[in-house]
């Protein structure tokens, strides 16, 4: 991005920010795929990934607290610990390889898994593994972090298999998200955070504060059942965000 902003360069902005803070708040997720859809119209790839998770922190930061008491430490500790060895590998991929075939790939998994999860009535459960089959995903999704901010994708989809309440997984994938964040943009802040990203930043947070107490006011009027079929909706337009 040039040093001066445009108007539309900064539509861009205010539109992913408010789009994506409808998603998480209220699904719990989704905002990074969501904004940086956008976003990368009009931001570099690693600046994007820094205002992505500078922005993911704000966002979560202020939903977490609302679900405070749900929160679970013997469920999260797997998934956290796993999951900040897993940023720096993902770190390291954003700053050395080209990520557009995993960006493809990611897209087209949540676009079918997405389709599929819509079409049956109920997922298959999944009650094995234990803490070491958490762990296993808090890691790809620590690596899915560092790369471009996309933490929170499989910790959603896999509470999901394990059959775990709307409640219980959003303190789950939640502050997981949240701690992935902070741990990025730790590593990729100093190279992305410079006078423009932090006026990128003050740009996002008014109408993704506002993006996100529209989606936590929906998701408020959701049940299990419902809450379930957004989930797979927006697994769909999240994936297809990332394909086209």
């Amino acid at each position: 991005m040039d040093t001066e902003l445009t108007l539309q360069a900064l539509g861009v902005v205010w539109l992913g920010a408010f789009l994506g803070g409808i998603s998480s708040g209220g699904a719990g997720f989704g905002f990074a795929v969501v904004a940086s859809a956008i976003w990368l119209h009009a931001i570099d790839p690693v600046r994007a990934t820094a205002l992505v998770v500078a922005s993911g922190i704000t966002l979560q930061a202020a939903l977490i607290w609302p679900m405070r008491r749900k929160l679970d430490p013997q469920r999260l500790w797997p998934f956290l610990v796993a999951g900040l060895a897993g940023v720096p590998i993902g770190v390291y991929l954003l700053a050395h390889l080209k990520t557009d075939a995993l960006k493809l790939s990611l897209g087209l998994f949540l676009v079918l898994f997405g389709l599929y999860a819509l079409m049956r009535p109920r997922l298959p459960y999944v009650g094995g593994g234990g803490r070491a089959a958490d762990a296993a995903v808090g890691f790809v999704s620590g690596i899915m972090g560092g790369i471009g901010g996309y933490s929170g994708v499989l910790p959603t989809i896999w509470t999901q298999l394990r059959g775990w309440p709307k409640d219980v997984a959003r303190g789950v994938y939640q502050p997981f998200i949240l701690t992935a964040h902070v741990a990025t943009l730790a590593l990729v802040g100093f190279v992305a955070f410079d006078r423009m990203g932090l006026i990128l930043l003050a740009h996002a947070i008014p109408p993704l504060l506002a993006g996100g107490w529209v989606g936590w006011k929906i998701y408020g009027r959701l049940d299990e059942r419902r809450f379930r079929q957004a989930l797979a909706v927006l697994l769909v337009v999240s994936g297809a965000a990332l394909v086209l």
